[in-house]
């Protein structure tokens, strides 16, 4: 039964208003952004919720909301000091309202158990689940389960809160003691629902499997035989998988032939096997930062499916032949069987192009290939600089983004923080995949072969908009650029990130416009992709790792043997439309489970650096403080707005400002700033700065 809430003042039971008047409503997607700050996502736009407008929906709900005029007084602002943060709505625009949940999207929660007197309570780890989840006394869920308080639990919400009763939960299962050196990423996974162990039958079955290059291509006389094809692997150090090869030469016309091969999953992964199954519920792997969960199982990505050197492989090649300013005359694929020359890093492909390393340097197969490996390299890095120029031309966007990634020890500890950036080697493999994967969009978008095409549709003029006052007050708008922007016009967005290159705002330009960006996502049907400039595209290159590239591979394979209409692929295209659903939404699932692992790992390292001095750059502001990312190790963290100083700060949503009523001191993006570790929060990854209290703070 639900507990009734303490008594807050008056209860709205006991109001001697008259009816409410009728008020219009629509209908959203709640999103929680932190405790007392959410939006709700509908069709006539995003609208920032009131703060006390959330009720009792949670974050991922289906509310209905009514809208309501600005707050009124002096608008959105903060004061430091003893009150905190002032909050108000921004520049006149209508807040919602919600007025009731419609659709629950949490069913299940991760937190810490706790006793508050003859109940339990589980605290939710997930900071914007806003609300108390109690345990009645009557539930013996925990005694059952050897829960103890502090302990780590996953639960199910038993009944959801009204305005006058908190949640009920019971416990389904003791994730573990909070003070496992493992247990915020244990913590990830739970809260993300993701899947890591596989059935007896899926890895059963994966154990059978056997690598049966030289009877597949007896049996299939469309397999080309390429294993006296020059290819090399190419993938960051740590790798274990490899699921793409490439292969070029540069021809005497000045052109170029370029070969992608692919492993040929599905060739091991029948339609409804265990496996396939398996695969089709998890959609994708997922990177954490101390782990891969696997989207298929260990024997087929690190062993049958993956493309080691030396070893005779199936896959699915791209065979395409470039004209001497990178453009493609012509493109085939076929199934194939491969034997890669070398397994090579990102870092030593960067060297010998750059003349760190000889060719002798090379770890290839047969250390005699070496020179002609090289020659390939070199061959594959004219081609991405081709490329490159012929994308930009017809439109493609290239943002600039930094990657981190925690460096752990062998006992899961944090060292460090590696940083990497695009190079000549990630983009020369970059570029290889692109034309893959638009080669075969191409090949099955003219056939009108339904697949799992990859679509980015053009971002909305209003999300745009947002991005013109930030980006003017960094100083990167040109005379028509606004206007241009808010048109999306490709061409006004690379302009802006060219601007930006090499400012305090190359990186911050890219965010802001990133974020304006719809989000891609998965479509059986062929719509374009905006960001690239490209007409058809499609995922193709990473079958170990997403399923809508299996998908993509069925598809292909039965247009080339003329069986499009074949009864499996009938199958496949009429569950067509909720895989690219899945797909599509488990992709988010794992880019988000990603990032929180990367977060929580990054606040433990910073546990041990309290009170250090380091150097970053304003990277957001909001109306309770500036988000500062750090240069060494791209870790954000938020000073909030009541260590800014003692004054007033007026924020401006628009130009994403706090500016001190009484010094006229402006916060914004870009602005440099040395900043002191205040303290962490490491189950939600959260990191707080503070301004150091002598000396000069900025740069």
């Amino acid at each position: 039964m639900a507990r009734k809430r303490p008594h807050k003042g008056n209860n709205r039971r006991g109001s001697t208003k008259g009816p409410r008047k009728q008020r219009r409503t629509i209908t959203g997607t709640l999103r929680v952004l932190r405790p007392g700050s959410a939006v709700v996502e509908t069709p006539e736009g995003t609208f920032e919720v009131t703060r006390s407008g959330i009720r009792e929906a949670m974050s991922g709900d289906e509310v209905s909301v009514f809208l309501v005029g600005p707050k009124g007084g002096r608008g959105g602002g903060g004061r430091s000091g003893a009150h905190g943060n002032g909050r108000g709505a921004a520049g006149g625009e209508k807040r919602a309202v919600v007025d009731s949940v419609v659709t629950r999207a949490n069913h299940t929660l991760l937190g810490r158990f706790e006793l508050t007197g003859p109940l339990g309570a589980v605290v939710p780890l997930d900071n914007r689940l806003c609300h108390d989840f109690f345990v009645v006394p009557e539930d013996k869920s925990p005694e059952r389960l050897g829960v103890a308080p502090g302990d780590v639990v996953a639960a199910r919400i038993v009944e959801y809160p009204t305005p006058y009763t908190a949640a009920v939960v019971t416990i389904d299962r003791r994730v573990g003691a909070a003070a496992d050196l493992d247990m915020d990423i244990e913590s990830v996974i739970a809260s993300h629902g993701l899947a890591c162990d596989f059935s007896p039958s899926t890895l059963e079955q994966a154990e059978s499997v056997r690598a049966d290059v030289a009877s597949a291509l007896a049996d299939d006389p469309r397999r080309a035989d390429l294993r006296d094809a020059m290819c090399v692997t190419i993938d960051p150090v740590d790798a274990r998988d490899f699921d793409d090869a490439v292969g070029a030469r540069e021809r005497a016309d000045g052109g170029f032939d370029l070969d992608v091969h692919i492993a040929d999953v599905t060739h091991y992964l029948p339609w409804g096997s265990s496996m396939d199954l398996e695969a089709r519920s998890r959609t994708c792997s997922v990177y954490l930062v101390d782990r891969v969960i696997p989207m298929l199982p260990e024997r087929l990505c690190n062993d049958v499916c993956s493309l080691r050197p030396g070893e005779d492989r199936l896959a699915m090649t791209v065979r395409m032949r470039l004209d001497e300013r990178g453009n493609v005359v012509s493109a085939k694929a076929c199934t194939s069987a491969i034997r890669s020359n070398a397994r090579l890093c990102y870092d030593e492909v960067d060297a010998l192009l750059v003349g760190e390393k000889s060719p002798a340097d090379l770890p290839c197969v047969d250390d005699s290939e070496a020179p002609a490996v090289a020659q390939m390299l070199r061959a594959l890095d004219r081609i991405r600089s081709l490329r490159e120029a012929a994308r930009r031309a017809r439109g493609a966007i290239d943002f600039e983004t930094r990657e981190s990634k925690v460096v752990l020890d062998a006992d899961g500890h944090p060292t460090g923080v590696r940083v990497r950036s695009r190079t000549r080697a990630t983009g020369l493999v970059e570029e290889a995949m692109l034309l893959a994967n638009e080669s075969v969009a191409r090949i099955l978008a003219d056939a009108e072969v339904p697949a799992a095409y990859r679509v980015h549709e053009q971002p909305s003029a209003e999300d745009l908009r947002h991005t013109v006052a930030p980006l003017d007050e960094l100083g990167l708008l040109g005379p028509g650029d606004a206007a241009a922007l808010m048109a999306g016009e490709p061409a006004a967005i690379q302009r802006v990130l060219d601007a930006a290159r090499g400012t305090r705002g190359e990186y911050l330009a890219s965010a802001l416009l990133l974020r304006a960006q719809r989000r891609a996502v998965y479509l059986p049907q062929n719509l374009g992709h905006y960001a690239l400039g490209a007409t058809a595209y499609c995922h193709f290159t990473s079958p170990i790792r997403r399923y809508p590239d299996d998908i993509v591979h069925r598809a292909l394979k039965a247009h080339l043997a003329g069986k499009d209409g074949c009864p499996e692929q009938r199958a496949v295209e009429r569950m067509l439309p909720q895989l690219c659903s899945d797909c599509s939404r488990m992709e988010r699932t794992a880019d988000a489970a990603a990032r929180d692992s990367q977060k929580v790992k990054m606040a433990e390292l910073y546990a041990g650096r309290i009170g250090a001095r380091e150097a970053g750059v304003v990277s957001g502001c909001e109306r309770f403080g500036v988000f500062v990312s750090l240069d060494e190790t791209c870790a954000d963290g938020l000073i909030p707005v009541r260590d800014l100083g003692s004054e007033w700060f007026e924020f401006d949503e628009k130009r994403m400002t706090l500016t001190g009523e009484s010094t006229g001191t402006v916060w914004g993006l870009g602005r440099r700033v040395v900043v002191e570790v205040a303290g962490v929060d490491v189950p939600r990854g959260r990191i707080d700065f503070r301004i150091p209290s002598a000396g000069k703070k900025d740069e």
